[in-house]
């Protein structure tokens, strides 16, 4: 009885460690995957570190961002949301258009958003002649405390 409980509970352990490796495997292919952000239907966009305080190449709390952006659309804009948890923190939007206001960073803090990681997602779009928004491209990425 002894040694059929210890079999059980060794496979247990050897899937519960292969399923950690695949989500492992899967966060780095994410964020891989994450930073060319096209989706084929007009555009593309990747993220950019303007300020990387920490020297870390990635985006962190406070720092300042912006995307190489790829479109045929006459005005795309880029939208940038992020989440920590279910709460929403930060919402900002850019031209990325010759003539464009306001600029084309993205300073990761907010308000509502005071300390912490967050999960967020651009999203390159435009609008119709008819108002209607049109999403070019989406991409995630993490942002670290």
């Amino acid at each position: 009885m002894q040694k059929r409980s210890l079999t059980f509970h060794m496979s247990q352990a050897l899937a519960q460690g292969a399923l950690v490796a695949l989500l492992v495997v899967g966060l780095v292919a994410g964020t891989a995957f994450a930073a060319k952000g096209g989706n084929g239907n007009g555009g593309s966009l990747a993220l950019v570190m303007v300020e990387d305080a920490n020297a870390n190449g990635l985006p962190n709390y406070t720092e300042t961002v912006t995307f190489d952006v790829s479109s045929t659309a006459d005005k795309p804009y880029v939208n940038v949301r992020c989440y920590q948890g279910t709460a929403f923190v930060y919402d900002a939007w850019a031209g990325y258009y010759e003539g464009a206001w306001f600029g084309q960073t993205f300073t990761l803090s907010s308000n509502s958003w005071t300390s912490g990681a967050a999960d967020c997602t651009a999203r390159l779009v435009t609008w119709s002649r008819n108002g209607r928004e049109r999403t070019l491209a989406t991409m995630g990425f993490v942002v670290d405390a």
